[in-house]
């Protein structure tokens, strides 16, 4: 059972760590989500600038598939690039490369960010640290209406079970064990529900007003 009494006794929070996975084929998108465009960025330009603009400075990038090329495409010099070999064996393998470089370091939870999901505000990513420094919940996730989005935060206290994934479970597995823990932030903004996922999802965040 999960040891909520661990999660609930954090007394102060120092930092809150970015963690952008971005180690995926875009198989389904036939190009890189990675090096897509929104208002004028590429999307980890703009997922950077959002976390920036929320007080989270220098978040994990974690790259796989063409790494070199994103690399040399995209302004990353506001990011700590991380590199997984491992990134056919799916997401978890680019959360779990991601969490191990953050062992260590004086961090309490992660916001972790996915590619394709550029369009959430930097408001929005402010409303999540205060409700999780208010909460102290192992969990902090978005809504916008009755839908469920991203970023999401994730407490210190559940690292170590979803380092403890193989690579064909999903950080989920451990997000719905701690029902109990997590902490629900109604916001406006709907761009916590958009996945880019293929080309059609890409069209339609380019046909939304402001988003060339």
């Amino acid at each position: 059972m999960p040891l909520l009494s661990s999660v609930k006794s954090v007394q102060s929070v120092e930092v809150i760590a970015g963690l952008i996975l971005a180690a995926g084929e875009s198989s389904r998108m036939g190009r890189d989500k990675s090096l897509l465009t929104y208002r004028g960025r590429t999307f980890l330009e703009h997922i950077i600038d959002t976390l920036r603009q929320a007080g989270i400075e220098r978040p994990i990038v974690v790259l796989g598939h063409h790494a070199a090329e994103i690399q040399r495409a995209a302004d990353l010099r506001g990011a700590e690039v991380l590199l997984n070999p491992r990134y056919h064996r799916g997401q978890t393998s680019s959360l779990q490369r991601g969490l191990r470089a953050l062992e260590g370091r004086d961090v309490e939870a992660v916001m972790l960010c996915l590619v394709d999901h550029p369009a959430a505000t930097p408001e929005t990513v402010c409303s999540l640290i205060a409700a999780f420094r208010e909460s102290r919940d192992a969990v902090v996730i978005p809504t916008y209406y009755d839908g469920r989005g991203h970023p999401t935060i994730i407490a210190r206290a559940l690292f170590a079970e979803i380092l403890a994934l193989s690579q064909d479970e999903g950080a989920n597995m451990v997000v719905r064990r701690y029902r109990d823990a997590t902490c629900e932030v109604e916001v406006n903004d709907p761009g916590i529900l958009i996945d880019v996922d293929d080309p059609e999802a890409y069209r339609r965040l380019r046909s939304t007003p402001g988003s060339p």
